[in-house]
């Protein structure tokens, strides 16, 4: 065990609120029950740089990179947290470096009275998902490994997305690259939270194959995907080529009894659809810029790409054929609460450049509402409109009814055209009905993001972005942000309850800086962490 990296994690919470109180003249504004100070800067990209958050918050680390794993599948060098052994080379910060896993999107369930966290991981030889005991007190027994293997015994895709499903009582896993690799796949619990039928992985090929990220359940049992596959190059930056699905299944507690899978569709003004075919040959196409314009708002519709399929198909050229319309790399979204699941916000990330010119360049967050979940048509308006300044939004949570997290991944690249490391902000949400008044009103002002968290850059992270092996990551990214109490029932399900993290503990925040060291944090609002610090 590294003792040196364990200080390291647990001098970083108190650094980063130390430094945030040091921050003084920055302007206050309270979020919801949030108490957020504004973080006036991000981190430049340069050196090792600490995270800094919020005044009021803390942060716990929970995990991170060399924990060994309880049961270890060492012949295929599934062996820690954050890292893939089988190749038998030293952990960090050498030419040869292990293979780093990248622990992505948190799900935090309560079962049998214990307190867990569930992540698959994305990069490396091979995909798993682990489990960390938020209970276990000491770090060698904290991480347990949960699947690593398909039902065939095989090792399956690099895994970015995870839910977990309460209908059928699985987490829900996706794996981000191109048909035919990657889709969606379910492990199952029991009811302590084990891995059930031996952890063995199952392709879920009625809900298509993509470059599937973000994933979410809604109340009729629904699943719902978001897509991020990067389009091909074109003048002035990328052309759209990545959708929002919606999965009906026909029976919502065995997805492999099939479905209809639908692409969302989004009208121009005229009510024509606005097509693949139309925003490819024309990335510079007007309706871009007023899709991203606050205060428009656009008729919706779900169109079926292969219904009641029980096999596998390649959803994103589906999706194309049915005349869905494709958007610059969305990648999660999440269903706000006290909406009864009518309206859905997810991010785009845009081109991830400065040196794009095209429409839609840096992205946002966009509404979806409907009439209910599983209505066929509705409205789609930009929530949050992105700029250089914010932008590559990827994860996203709310924390309270009103309050939206939001964080950054906008690569190294534009790091380096920013000098700025990535961000998460917090965006102060007018109410649903205040939403639907602003939308038509292009006089209305977009909400404003409060920075929380400035992202440092931990001494592994800046080895590999000054050179190290090219198969790890660069810089420092956040991910997972992740906001519930842990309650496995439908009435748990993301959306369904009044998140409250600074009025009751059960309420619980987490979030993981990806690559470098790879740990995973907790945050306390108040300035009281759950755990102890390590």
């Amino acid at each position: 065990m590294n003792t040196s990296i364990l200080t390291k994690a647990g001098l970083a919470g108190t650094l980063a609120a130390a430094a945030a109180f040091a921050l003084g003249g920055t302007a206050a504004e309270a979020h919801g029950g949030l108490p957020v100070i504004n973080v006036p800067h991000a981190n430049p990209r340069f050196g090792i740089q600490n995270n800094v958050l919020t005044p009021s918050a803390t942060q716990t680390s929970v995990a991170w990179g060399n924990l060994p794993l309880t049961n270890p599948d060492s012949p295929n060098g599934v062996t820690h947290y954050g890292y893939n052994t089988l190749d038998g080379a030293p952990l960090t910060q050498t030419k040869n470096e292990a293979h780093k896993t990248e622990p992505d999107k948190n799900v935090y369930l309560v079962l049998a009275g214990k307190h867990y966290l569930y992540q698959g991981h994305e990069i490396g030889p091979r995909g798993y998902v682990t489990r960390i005991n938020l209970d276990e007190t000491d770090p060698l027994k904290r991480v347990t490994l949960i699947s690593d293997t398909d039902t065939a015994g095989n090792a399956y895709p690099t895994i970015d997305g995870i839910t977990w499903d309460p209908f059928t009582r699985q987490l829900l896993l996706t794996a981000e690259s191109s048909s035919p690799r990657g889709g969606v796949f379910a492990v199952g619990l029991d009811a302590n939270g084990d891995p059930a039928d031996g952890g063995k992985a199952t392709r879920l090929d009625a809900l298509g194959s993509g470059g599937y990220e973000g994933i979410q359940n809604d109340s009729d049992g629904n699943v719902w995907i978001v897509e991020d596959i990067g389009g091909a190059a074109a003048s002035g930056g990328k052309v759209p080529n990545s959708f929002v699905y919606r999965f009906l299944p026909t029976d919502r507690t065995d997805l492999t009894k099939g479905g209809d899978l639908q692409a969302l569709q989004i009208h121009r003004a005229d009510g024509t659809p606005a097509t693949t075919t139309e925003l490819q040959a024309n990335p510079s196409d007007a309706f871009i810029s007023q899709l991203h314009t606050y205060g428009t708002s656009f008729a919706t519709r779900w169109v079926t790409i292969n219904g009641g399929t029980t096999g596998a198909f390649d959803a994103t050229t589906a999706a194309k054929a049915a005349d869905a319309t494709p958007l610059k790399r969305p990648e999660n979204g999440v269903f706000r609460p006290g909406t009864s699941f009518k309206d859905f916000y997810f991010t785009e990330t845009g081109d991830t450049t400065t040196s794009s010119t095209l429409p839609g360049a840096y992205g946002g967050v966009f509404r979806l509402s409907q009439k209910s979940p599983s209505a066929t048509t509705g409205r789609i308006a930009i929530a949050a409109v992105g700029d250089k300044e914010h932008t590559g939004f990827d994860n996203i949570s709310f924390a309270t009814k009103d309050d939206l997290l939001v964080v950054e991944d906008a690569g190294d690249g534009l790091h380096g055209q920013r000098n700025a490391l990535d961000s998460g902000y917090v965006f102060q949400l007018r109410s649903s009905r205040e939403d639907e008044r602003a939308s038509g009103e292009r006089s209305a002002r977009a909400p404003q993001p409060v920075r929380f968290l400035a992202e440092g850059r931990d001494a592994s992270a800046t080895f590999d972005a000054m050179g190290g092996p090219s198969y790890n990551d660069g810089d420092n990214e956040i991910t997972g942000i992740h906001v519930s109490d842990g309650d496995p029932s439908v009435g748990g399900l993301l959306g369904a309850k009044l998140p409250e993290p600074t009025i009751s503990s059960s309420w619980r925040t987490f979030w993981t800086q990806q690559h470098g060291d790879n740990t995973t944090w907790e945050i306390s609002w108040n300035g009281d962490p759950q755990g102890e610090q390590h």
